[in-house]
């Protein structure tokens, strides 16, 4: 079936399932690799002809670095895009996510959401997310605004610093059995149920990573474990996503994932990137439908284990000698 991507129709990525992944896919790499310049000569810097490529795992991945240093964009475009840049510490160049199409991101996130959580009208959405407030161009907070908005609870709202003002919000869903989510960055999680440990029956944790250099790094064992004796909860869920994505993997527990429709998940090996499978242990490589208009194939650093039933786990961030391994790709 033919996919014209220079005009994706509406209700795109919730066409997007299991048995139709592969042959989307496939097709999006032979569009982006006509239409990306930088794209095709990653490519055929690989000496890979497209014509080879007639499955997943053949696909050329694009490593996450790009982002910091190329401005990523498959065809033409008119208009000023919505910008998603990463944080980064001093001196440090940060990924930038030029989204030319906010509707493939919104439908992506809202349809995987409502696969995993249901309709967001039914909680009240709640935002500890410090370290990303500071920034206007998260895509963490752009998520959350987009849930809220769809929510439309009126105890929904950011939160920067004020547990006290937070303790008491969730004081009052729990008391009336609404159901909740916070989701948080981690350091800012540990830092509140240190201060305002209380039994949440109704309320969703939901962790997305990052200690930011606030506190000492944990496992995320550590930290689930620290916030279920804290809250009283069974599990902690998480988020995650990352700048040059606009799609997301969801856990409902023990750090387990399961990507959206519109995201795979692969892993290649650590000493042969080219080397991809759909299940084992190395860096990770994600194959995001909703990035028809920068990069669908991105090689992240990330190192995790990929599961038979397709869930997988992140283990941690490659240090240097494990990147020679992951990114000998890098042109």
């Amino acid at each position: 079936m033919p996919y014209n991507f220079k005009l994706i129709n509406a209700g795109y990525p919730a066409a997007i399932n299991d048995a139709n992944f592969e042959e989307i896919a496939l097709a999006l790499f032979n569009y982006q690799y006509d239409n990306n310049d930088l794209y095709r000569q990653f490519v055929q810097a690989l000496k890979i002809e497209p014509r080879t490529v007639t499955a997943i795992e053949k696909i050329p991945f694009l490593p996450i670095s790009f982002f910091r240093t190329h401005k990523i964009v498959t065809g033409e475009h008119t208009g000023t895009p919505l910008l998603f840049e990463s944080s980064g510490t001093t001196g440090e160049a940060t990924s930038r996510h030029y989204v030319y199409d906010v509707r493939l991101y919104e439908e992506a996130m809202l349809n995987g959401f409502r696969e995993f959580y249901g309709t967001p009208s039914d909680y009240a959405i709640i935002g500890l997310l410090p370290s990303y407030l500071e920034r206007k161009t998260s895509s963490l907070v752009h998520m959350a605004n987009l849930l809220m908005e769809k929510s439309g609870h009126p105890e929904n709202g950011f939160y920067l610093d004020e547990f006290a003002k937070l303790y008491e919000v969730l004081r009052k869903l729990e008391a009336v059995k609404q159901p909740a989510i916070l989701l948080g960055v981690t350091f800012a999680l540990l830092d509140f149920a240190e201060a305002y440990p209380m039994p949440l029956n109704t309320t969703i944790v939901m962790e997305t990573g990052g200690m930011k250099g606030r506190r000492t790094e944990w496992t995320r064992t550590q930290v689930h474990e620290y916030l279920c004796a804290q809250w009283g909860l069974k599990q902690v869920h998480a988020e995650y996503g990352m700048t040059e994505l606009l799609s997301q993997a969801y856990s409902k527990k023990d750090g387990l994932f399961k990507c959206i429709p519109s995201m795979q998940v692969l892993v290649r090996d650590m000493n042969d990137p080219l080397d991809v499978d759909v299940k084992g242990t190395g860096c990770l490589n994600i194959i995001d439908l909703a990035n028809v208009h920068s990069c669908a194939f991105v090689a992240t650093d990330d190192i995790g284990t990929i599961h038979d039933n397709g869930a997988f786990e992140v283990l941690g961030r490659a240090d240097y000698s494990a990147l020679r391994g992951c990114n000998l790709m890098v042109i």
